[in-house]
């Protein structure tokens, strides 16, 4: 081997020498760069399933939020249902009731029964009353409260000379009923109506 080939040599490893290292930092740039991209990917997906979960999370919450109106809606339908079951035989037995006190009304004829058989028509009666308000029936007697057409039927008009008892019931012509809060039966009733006042109303 000459001096020249033995430079040649010397040259030669010392540019494979440097091609390698020059190929390792290679190799370690891209090594130093992987773990960024995948730390990056990485939070990428923890934002994605974040965002899942809160979507999730939001969901969940809405369905249980609905079934919980659903329940109490169910449960508010269920107590009506319950309050209002004995409308209709309620109804049946009002005009009962009526008969009753048109018996009551006609004092002179009810007073020449014979006692005992009063005491015990009127006992009868107490007990049918007192039955039915158990079941949620209350008498509507609205004698001087103020006329409206959402709970009472105007009868009649009577004129007054009380402008204070312009628009209000004089007295019940037949009487109404309730049932808890719902009116069943209007009472029917004669208003009372001030002229003066109207007039003034109107002008």
């Amino acid at each position: 081997m000459t001096q020249n080939d033995e430079n040649d040599v010397i040259y030669e490893d010392i540019e494979t020498k440097t091609s390698k290292k020059v190929g390792d930092d290679v190799v370690m740039d891209d090594e130093s760069e992987a773990p960024a991209a995948a730390i990056k990917k990485l939070k990428e997906k923890i934002k994605t399933l974040e965002k899942e979960k809160q979507e999730n999370m939001d969901g969940w919450q809405r369905e249980r939020a609905d079934f919980i109106n659903f329940k109490k809606r169910t449960e508010t339908e269920k107590l009506e249902v319950i309050k209002y079951a004995n409308e209709s035989l309620v109804e049946e037995l009002l005009p009962t009731l009526d008969s009753f006190e048109m018996a009551f009304a006609n004092k002179e004829a009810w007073e020449k029964v014979d006692k005992n058989w009063r005491i015990g028509v009127e006992y009868i009666y107490s007990q049918l009353v007192k039955a039915l308000g158990e079941h949620g029936l209350k008498e509507m007697n609205p004698v001087g409260e103020k006329f409206d057409p959402k709970f009472h039927v105007a009868e009649t008009h009577v004129e007054v000379t009380d402008a204070a008892q312009d628009g209000v019931i004089i007295s019940v012509k037949k009487k109404g009923y309730m049932l808890n809060d719902r009116v069943i039966i209007a009472p029917q009733v004669v208003v009372g109506e001030h002229v003066i006042a109207r007039n003034e109303a109107i002008q």
